[in-house]
């Protein structure tokens, strides 16, 4: 009677999941029959809101392969961002308004977990008389939450390796949601973070790295570098120097035109993209903001910022946010809110902390935590040059060689750095939107990372599109 019992138990557990959060099919995207995939929601206890979640599972082995979670950044913008344009199954380019099928989305040997936060972005929403307002802790203590909520609708997932991702001002969502992990004690199989051109740092990232890899990428010229040298700038927020708030000004003014996230990638402007487009949401006329801006994607770049509004406007994701404002397909998602759908919204009152996340760093290692930075070496708006000093000034000895890694017939996709407690991977070529713009080598760094093997490995290729 007893084996009978932990039989049926155990089948419970096999048959856990929401079979009303199941996708089959999502229009003008395609079907999903050979893995499956959900839409749905996560509730956060004693608090109005709720956030959304899409789940796509492993094409390879879902039963055994790792659960990773990805957060795009803003704070503000949605991690759909993700799903639709960097490592789903189906992904839409820049400039474009229709999928095609993604030969290296990381559902192909991972679980992959995307969540909508805080709650007010995307299709995530708050209601009543809860408040729209957030910092970096209780940003986290609702994605704490939400993962607890996730982990009650798919519970045979607990004991799979867990790593949690994502990209610019996930730098601070996904380290911090270790931290509440950690700090819970609860055994989640937490085995490693993997941050993509993340904020970590206000000492090194942002502006101060924009400047240093500005001159190395050729964005000025050696007359106004010596000047910086000479007065010793270094460009920090509390700089007060006013020979050096010259110079910057004189930086800003060279790259005013310049594509702040690749600084050789096509700025698609205003004039050329509409901002704001109408939608019939639950029989409702809804306007929304179409794609974002690097203002809007990235609005700690601006916090206190000497660059004031010179960098373009350069827009992106306008062909999602029509997307996934058509009805159609927020029914296929099981869509709740009447709210419309943005890639980077103004609605939720969020404060940046000024420390960011760099004291984490200790904890994580200190708790056996595997840490993987990778980094687009063609962006301003985060650049490498930053990550690799905060990194550096961690104190951790280096491991291993600066080495090249291998992708296509042996083209260089990135160079590896190793430390005690922590691995920096560059991605050749390409800006913020590494998974994105560089999906091969992005896919091989983070895929090798995660399955515990060398990143410079030339024995390693994947498909290219």
């Amino acid at each position: 009677m007893k084996v009978l019992l932990l039989l049926i138990a155990l089948v419970v557990i096999v048959c856990a999941k929401p079979e009303a959060d199941r996708v089959m099919e999502i229009p003008m995207m395609g079907n999903f029959t050979d893995f499956e995939v959900y839409s749905g929601y996560l509730p956060i206890p004693d608090k109005q809101r709720s956030l959304h979640y899409m789940f796509v599972e492993s094409e390879n082995d879902p039963a055994n392969d790792p659960l990773v979670i990805w957060f795009n950044g803003g704070p503000g913008c949605s991690s759909m961002l993700g799903f639709a344009q960097e490592h789903g199954p189906y992904s839409m380019a820049d400039g474009e308004e229709v999928f095609h099928k993604n030969p290296n989305s990381w559902n192909k040997e991972a679980n992959m977990l995307y969540i909508e936060s805080p709650a007010g972005v995307g299709y995530s929403y708050f209601w009543g008389k809860d408040k729209d307002s957030f910092n970096d802790t209780t940003s986290s203590e609702d994605n704490y939450a939400a993962l607890l909520a996730w982990y009650e609708k798919f519970p045979e997932f607990k004991g799979h390796d867990l790593f949690i991702s994502g990209e610019s001002y996930a730098g601070i969502y996904v380290p911090y949601l270790a931290w509440q992990i950690i700090e819970h004690g609860v055994d989640f199989n937490l085995q490693g973070i993997i941050v993509g051109n993340g904020v970590t740092n206000y000492t090194y990232d942002c502006e101060p790295a924009y400047l240093g890899m500005g001159f190395w990428h050729s964005l000025y010229g050696t007359e106004l570098h010596d000047k910086m040298e000479e007065y010793g700038c270094e460009f920090v927020r509390e700089e007060e120097k006013p020979e050096c708030a010259e110079l910057q000004k004189q930086f800003y003014s060279l790259v005013e035109k310049v594509n702040i996230y690749d600084v050789y990638r096509h700025c698609y402007y205003e004039d050329e993209t509409p901002r704001y487009g109408v939608a019939n949401i639950n029989g409702e006329n809804k306007t929304y903001k179409r794609g974002m801006t690097a203002k809007e994607y990235t609005p700690f770049l601006f916090k206190d910022s000497k660059n004031g509004g010179i960098i373009p406007p350069c827009i992106y994701g306008t062909g999602p946010t029509d997307y996934f404002n058509k009805q159609e397909v927020r029914d296929a998602l099981h869509i709740e809110t009447d709210q419309p759908w943005e890639l980077c919204t103004d609605r939720i009152d969020y404060d940046s902390g000024e420390i960011a996340s760099y004291w984490i760093y200790p904890i994580l290692k200190e708790n056996g935590i595997r840490i993987l930075h990778f980094s687009g070496n063609a962006d301003g708006a985060v650049p490498t040059q930053g990550t690799r000093d905060w990194m550096r000034s961690l104190g951790w000895n280096q491991t291993q060689k600066y080495a090249p890694f291998y992708i296509e017939d042996k083209q260089v996709g990135g160079y590896v750095e190793h430390y005690d407690g922590a691995i920096l991977a560059s991605i050749q070529g390409v800006g913020h939107m590494a998974a994105q713009w560089s999906p091969v080598a992005t896919r091989h760094a983070v895929m090798q990372f995660i399955n515990d093997k060398p990143i410079d490995n030339e024995s390693v290729h994947f498909e290219t599109a």
